[in-house]
């Protein structure tokens, strides 16, 4: 049949150019090797689209950038014959905007991100049709199915990742979706569940509020995890496990430790996981590990470093060139107390909160030793350091925090300083929305004070098991009370 495609190319229509094209995309998403006819064939089909670009109805431009996503997903060659047609559908978005029924707007949602993810530039004219989609999602929430709902998330999350603006379209269709996450959970694919859990924390972790409905909807697909954790394929298992621990305390620890009791078994079912994988269920892991040395009343089971050993173990003989897979190979060795077969190299950053909290620091207590920004065990660089005292100071911006409330701590921010404790630090964390003025700032110094005047006890932390994260959350009010005797107040429940 692709051999006929190169000699009738001038007889197609637009609909049998747009089904073609369709029809190649699926084959290749299905493990057809694209041999030199079939690329004969794409050669031949690609100046059609922009030769016929006025001929393609709603359907067709939504078929064409779902196939053309599709083919470079799967290896494509991104020519200029595919950018040129890419180029040539972009602006027919907006301009049949519409006329798009529910599955041609997920399914184009899908297709932007896919071609961003995958090198696209974002031209104006990709940023318009993004924009000319967003409200109709909102206008047709009613009608899309739980496939759809999975997409369009997923789509949002991953134009947020590669740099989209929270612009109120964005977050108007992010609420729109989130309900029927709730109303829809019992109709989603393992792929679906894998595919949403990693879109919310994806989204939250580029400044998409906390919002009920968020809450609502994680809450809703996390009990279908175990019920489906029979199904789940390497890549979703990763995602699941990279999504429970992203959301920190956003999921309750009893809820967490249940959902990965429920996939890390499979991991050693000897499942082919890529080098990617790996890595995302490794950190995973550790920071359930993290959540559960945290937690002074916890469980302290040994089951997940286990797997945690076995995970580093497969990932530590490869050459990762990724500073993702070196920076998660690094804190494994850290915490099992492995030689650490790579040298990471981390990019510091000084913010002005945490530079006017130094200098404070610094005027109060002359004699005291500072260092800052510096790596220890090979680990990312902590804020400050008073070497002397063993101790440790975060100022922890709201990117520590899911969705930036300064409350519910993420898992990569409980997992820097559960990896501190280990290493015998004791961690101070202060948000910093608490050190807004020289006031605000006071209460902190004056409790550094009595710390440094008291020899350092070793392993554990002050900071999070007699008060330290406790006094962090609380109002710069309510710190005149607690002056007398910061020992006393329990940490506070940030969940």
């Amino acid at each position: 049949v692709l051999a006929f495609v190169n000699a009738q190319k001038d007889q197609f229509r637009a609909q049998e150019i747009a089904n073609l094209l369709w029809a190649m995309a699926k084959m290749v998403d299905n493990g057809q090797e694209r041999t030199p006819q079939f690329k004969k064939a794409l050669a031949a089909l690609l100046p059609l689209v922009n030769a016929q670009k006025d001929q393609f109805s709603a359907q067709d431009i939504a078929i064409l950038l779902w196939a053309m996503a599709k083919l470079v997903d799967n290896g494509q060659e991104r020519t200029s014959e595919l950018n040129k047609a890419v180029a040539a559908l972009l602006p027919l978005v907006n301009a049949q905007k519409a006329n798009f029924k529910p599955q041609g707007i997920a399914n184009l949602l899908w297709a932007m991100a896919k071609l961003v993810d995958n090198g696209q530039d974002r031209t104006s004219e990709l940023n318009k049709a993004v924009a000319a989609l967003l409200p109709l999602v909102n206008a047709q929430k009613a009608n899309f199915k739980p496939q759809g709902i999975a997409n369009m998330l997923w789509a949002m999350a991953k134009l947020a990742v590669n740099g989209q603006e929270q612009t109120p379209g964005l977050n108007e269709a992010v609420a729109a979706l989130l309900p029927l996450v709730n109303v829809q959970k019992d109709q989603f694919s393992t792929q679906g569940i894998a595919t949403l859990l990693w879109a919310m924390a994806n989204l939250m972790d580029n400044a998409q509020e906390r919002t009920p409905e968020l809450n609502e909807a994680v809450a809703a697909l996390l009990p279908h995890v175990n019920a489906q954790k029979a199904n789940f394929k390497p890549q979703e298992i990763a995602n699941l496990l990279w999504a429970t621990a992203k959301l920190g305390e956003l999921v309750e620890l009893n809820v967490a430790t249940s959902t990965f009791e429920s996939l890390v078994y499979r991991i050693s079912e000897n499942l082919q996981f890529s080098q990617q994988e790996i890595s995302m269920s490794l950190w995973g892991v550790m920071v359930c590990c993290a959540r559960l040395a945290l937690d002074s009343n916890a469980n302290k089971s040994n089951v997940f470093e286990k797997h945690m050993d076995d995970l580093f173990t497969r990932l530590e003989n490869t050459s990762p060139d990724n500073k993702e897979e070196q920076s998660v190979i690094t804190m494994a060795a850290s915490w099992l107390g492995s030689t650490c077969p790579v040298i990471p190299h981390y990019q510091t950053n000084i913010s002005k909160t945490q530079a006017d909290f130094r200098d404070q620091l610094q005027l109060s207590i002359p004699s005291l030793k500072i260092e800052e920004e510096k790596s220890l065990n090979s680990l990312p660089p902590v804020d400050l350091l008073l070497p002397d005292h063993n101790m440790v100071i975060e100022v922890q911006g709201p990117s520590h925090y899911v969705g930036g409330d300064f409350k519910t701590r993420k898992g990569s921010t409980l997992l820097k300083i559960a990896l501190l404790q280990k290493a015998g630090f004791e961690v101070i964390e202060i948000p910093a929305n608490q050190l807004l003025n020289k006031d605000l700032m006071k209460p902190y110094i004056d409790q550094i004070k009595t710390r440094v005047s008291i020899p350092p006890q070793g392993h554990g932390s002050v900071s999070l098991k007699r008060g330290w994260a406790g006094t962090a959350y609380v109002t710069a009010e309510e710190h005149s009370e607690e002056q007398t005797s910061p020992a006393k107040r329990k940490k506070t429940n940030s969940q």
